[in-house]
Formats: structure tokens, sequence, C-alpha cells
């Protein structure tokens, strides 16, 4: 269990996010147009996963719009940016932004992919959404890189996570 906060106030997740260099657990997520999508359709290409409450919120908008620009130029990467927003939510905000670069994924099923990422915020005005994380996956399924956002309303390190990208 990993501890964050909402404006200053501690907020319990129900685990801690996948240890670098594990394999990243598969989800089963679903699209835009409701089929369902996993990690395994997304083998050989590294994958951002850019997770947040809601799309609708300030700050989880920024990102999802920061990687929209940055996966432009990014070669054999993909971003899934997942919330538990409903998909219509999800193509709505995308439409209206000119999203065109990242792919949203819901969690609104089950839950599954917030448990299995650790990232289920357990208490607070938030609990049952997703906390704010960065988990990034090699073309092999390797986890090599994550950042759990340590309040809720701060923006994640991007130039960090893009930076992971890049060969060492």
């Amino acid at each position: 269990m990993a501890t964050i906060t909402f404006k200053g106030n501690p907020v319990k997740t129900s685990g801690i996010l996948p240890a670098l260099g594990t394999k990243a657990p598969d989800f089963k997520l679903v699209k835009n147009d409701l089929s369902d999508s996993s990690l395994a359709d997304y083998k050989g290409k590294k994958v951002i996963l850019n997770i947040f409450p809601s799309i609708d919120t300030g700050i989880c908008a920024k990102s999802v719009v920061a990687f929209n620009a940055a996966a432009a130029s990014l070669e054999n990467t993909v971003v899934l940016c997942v919330s538990k927003d409903l998909p219509f939510a999800q193509s709505r905000f995308c439409g209206d932004q000119g999203i065109e670069n990242i792919f949203t994924l819901s969690d609104y099923v089950d839950g599954s992919f917030c448990l299995d990422y650790g990232l289920l915020m357990l208490e607070g005005p938030l609990h049952h959404l997703a906390s704010r994380a960065i988990v990034i996956v090699d073309e092999n399924g390797t986890v090599v890189y994550t950042e759990q956002v340590p309040d809720i309303v701060q923006e994640p390190n991007y130039e960090a996570a893009l930076a992971s990208l890049q060969p060492a």
C-alpha cells in the first residue's frame, strides 16, 4: 500500500506500482469503440501508461494534452491514457481537444487495472478512482520507468518519463 496526498491530505492506495525490471501486469481495458484492449495488443512497442483519476479534471486533461504533443515525435511508442471514465467521455474530450496521437482506455468495467497496478485510491474525495501515475513498459513488456505522483493535484514529471525512452 502506498500513501499519496490530495491537496496535502493523506490518501492510501491499494498497493504499489510494479517494480522496475519486472514484467508489466497484463490488463483488459475498454477502448472508445467499446472493444477490449490488452497490453499484449502493443507487443513490440514501448508503452507509456498515463494513468489518472478523470479526464474531466484540469491536471488530468493537461497530462493527456502534453503526452499527445509528445507522442507525435515518438518512434515505436504508444501512449495509453487510462482512467475509470466512460469511453464516451474519453472520446468526447479527445474530439473536443483535437487529440489524435494517444489512445484512451477505460477501467470502468471491473477496476482490475487499478488494483493490479496498485493505483486504486481507497479513501478521500476521489476514492475508487486511479491515482495519478506514469508507468513505461519497453518492447519486451518490462517496466522501465514508474512515477507515483505524490499529490494528486500535481502533474507528472513529463521530462523524466520521456527521457526514460532514450537508449542508455
